[in-house]
């Protein structure tokens, strides 16, 4: 996909830098993956947040077995 995108060249320039990288199109599709991937962490943070534990539960016990 053909896109024109109109870029702070600030912001471009550091990321040149910062990356490593040679070419507008490599800093660009660099930062869409880094943005996906933190996005989908994100995600798998708030599944935490939403398993329910068992009280009963006790790893020290678990642990001791021999």
């Amino acid at each position: 996909m053909t896109t024109q995108l109109i870029i702070d060249n600030q912001l471009l320039e550091t990321a040149f830098r910062v990356g490593g990288l040679k070419t507008p199109k490599e800093t660009v599709n660099l930062a869409l993956k880094e943005f996906i991937k933190k996005r989908k962490m994100g995600d798998v943070v708030e599944m935490f947040f939403s398993v329910d534990y068992d009280s009963d539960y006790n790893y020290k016990e678990l642990r001791n077995r021999k």
